[in-house]
């Protein structure tokens, strides 16, 4: 059975995450709605701008859904999705009403501005070693609670963590050609 991934296509990298997912053998489904929402078995919500996709989850009713969905289907944040996942916001971010899926803090544009954009390989815990990983205006975890897993950390900052069904990383996996990370994403549905 083809696992049905959907990816939050509100704003952000949401063709390139497709991409990937089909070539994986899996079928991408752009979610805007709580209908498309339940077609899918686990839903990524990729980089873009955090404060927009937070007021726009909030605007096609899918705050609450999204929650639900996440109780028992697995979700994958990327970028300003870490940023939406997380519980708490270190450095501003009041226009912002985070998830609450996963029990970490985070520091927004943690790397600084767009001008400082980077690439980096990375050693992560389940997915592999020498990862290409590209970061922009990226975010990092400040601080995890209890049951949350650390799974890669880049010059001492966390950037990649787990909690249940609920994955997190500060970084683009859909923008480079290695499908690892988003693999690693897609093992964790049922199917």
């Amino acid at each position: 059975m083809t696992k049905k991934v959907g990816v939050l296509a509100l704003q952000g990298a949401v063709s390139e995450h497709i991409s990937q997912i089909n070539q994986l053998g899996g079928q991408g489904i752009a979610v805007k709605t709580p209908a498309d929402l339940a077609q899918v078995q686990g839903l990524i919500i990729p980089g873009g701008e955090s404060t927009a996709i937070s007021r726009l989850i909030q605007q096609v009713n899918l705050y609450e859904p999204i929650q639900e969905f996440a109780k028992t289907n697995p979700v994958f944040g990327t970028c300003a999705g870490l940023i939406l996942c997380g519980s708490g916001i270190t450095d501003g971010g009041e226009k912002l009403k985070p998830l609450n899926l996963i029990d970490i803090a985070v520091t927004r544009n943690g790397f600084g501005r767009q001008v400082d954009s980077f690439e980096v390989d990375l050693d992560i815990e389940n997915v592999g070693k020498a990862i290409p990983s590209v970061f922009i205006r990226a975010p990092f975890i400040d601080s995890v609670g209890q049951g949350v897993k650390t799974l890669a950390t880049y010059e001492d900052k966390i950037v990649m963590a787990e909690q249940g069904n609920v994955l997190v990383c500060s970084f683009h996996p859909e923008l480079t050609d290695n499908n690892q990370v988003i693999g690693y994403f897609m093992s964790k549905i049922a199917g």
